[in-house]
């Protein structure tokens, strides 16, 4: 038997964190001296003190070992599953404020951070389209939308054209909840099963388009950019709901730098 300290050294582990499993009942000493009260552990408890480490270090909190020691192979695996793609997420949410940064610094080194974008008016006209309809847990969600859209179009042998928009029917942003419908044009009439439609969108006699270049994180900017033109055109009022086209992205643009999108708001003119 080894006191807290020797098992320590033995284990290359803090004497704070072995109290601290003792106190949470993850790792209780094998026994504890009647006479002096000082913690006793056996070199049978490397293993499941090992375990301990590699969950502890895997992103699992004290509540979360607790459960996992409990687990069988099969729910362990499904439990780190499910750690894994919580990580994922958190790595892509801070890569993105890493962009955010160095697009914040080029802008500052290049002359104040502004930018311009070009705001035309267009007629858009009616479109019969393939559609998927979904309210998504956020704006990331998008991409794997367009894989069910994608998916269900070659399965059942629907040809559509590589002009596919987004739709966002929400009249706010949001964080969260998103209300998306993605659109591919088709030329084909029938039934398709929900959540997926055939239909024909509206025609929009005012929508005010600009060109965003660069990586997503710069369409905020383009947004931005919209605010001011409408400040300056009163005559117009934005109305919903507010479409997207990704000319260039990830899969037919291997750099970020080099994407096209084209954001489409409608407006509405306070003129008679």
């Amino acid at each position: 038997m080894f006191r807290i300290g020797e098992f320590s050294r033995l284990t290359q582990v803090s004497v704070r964190m072995l109290r601290y499993y003792d106190e949470e009942g993850l790792l209780v000493p094998a026994e504890v001296d009647r006479w002096t009260g000082h913690r006793l552990y056996s070199a049978e408890q490397i293993p499941m003190l090992n375990k301990i480490l590699y969950l502890r270090d895997s992103g699992l909190n004290v509540k979360e070992i607790a459960l996992a020691l409990k687990m069988d192979g099969q729910k362990l695996l499904a439990m780190l599953g499910r750690k894994r793609t919580e990580i994922e997420k958190t790595i892509m949410q801070e890569q993105e404020k890493l962009k955010k940064i160095e697009t914040a610094r080029r802008g500052i080194l290049c002359g104040g951070g502004d930018f311009h974008y070009n705001i035309s008016l267009r007629l858009i006209p009616a479109c019969k389209v393939l559609s998927v309809r979904k309210i998504v847990a956020d704006y990331w969600c998008e991409g794997e939308l367009w894989k069910e859209l994608s998916s269900f179009a070659e399965k059942n042998k629907i040809a559509i054209s590589g002009s596919t928009f987004s739709i966002y029917h929400d009249t706010e942003f949001k964080e969260r909840n998103v209300d998306i419908e993605l659109c591919a044009p088709v030329n084909t009439n029938g039934n398709v099963e929900p959540p997926f439609n055939l239909r024909t969108t509206e025609s929009v006699l005012n929508m005010a388009c600009t060109m965003v270049y660069g990586e997503f994180s710069n369409i905020r900017n383009g947004y931005l950019a919209f605010a001011e033109w409408l400040e300056k055109n009163s005559g117009y009022k934005m109305t919903a709901p507010t479409r997207q086209i990704v000319h260039r992205g990830p899969w037919n643009e291997s750099d970020p730098e080099k994407y096209l999108t084209e954001i489409q708001i409608p407006l509405v003119s306070d003129t008679v």
